[in-house]
């Protein structure tokens, strides 16, 4: 599977060589965290979970 993380800036917009306007999504693509990696002798399944962004401290758990 192939895609991108970020956050969403805004829109704008661009134009084609024929002087169409094309409106576009502007993404912050920041630095991602791997936080978690599942394998399958473990869970049963093989994924990867990754974090975007700063959290607050109260917001993580303690382990």
């Amino acid at each position: 599977m192939k895609g991108i993380i970020g956050k969403k800036v805004g829109m704008t917009q661009i134009f084609d060589p024929n002087g169409n306007v094309i409106p576009v999504t502007v993404i912050e693509a920041g630095p991602c965290y791997v936080t978690e990696i599942r394998t399958a002798e473990k869970h049963g399944y093989v994924a990867v979970q990754l974090g975007f962004g700063e959290t607050k401290p109260t917001r993580l758990t303690r382990g």
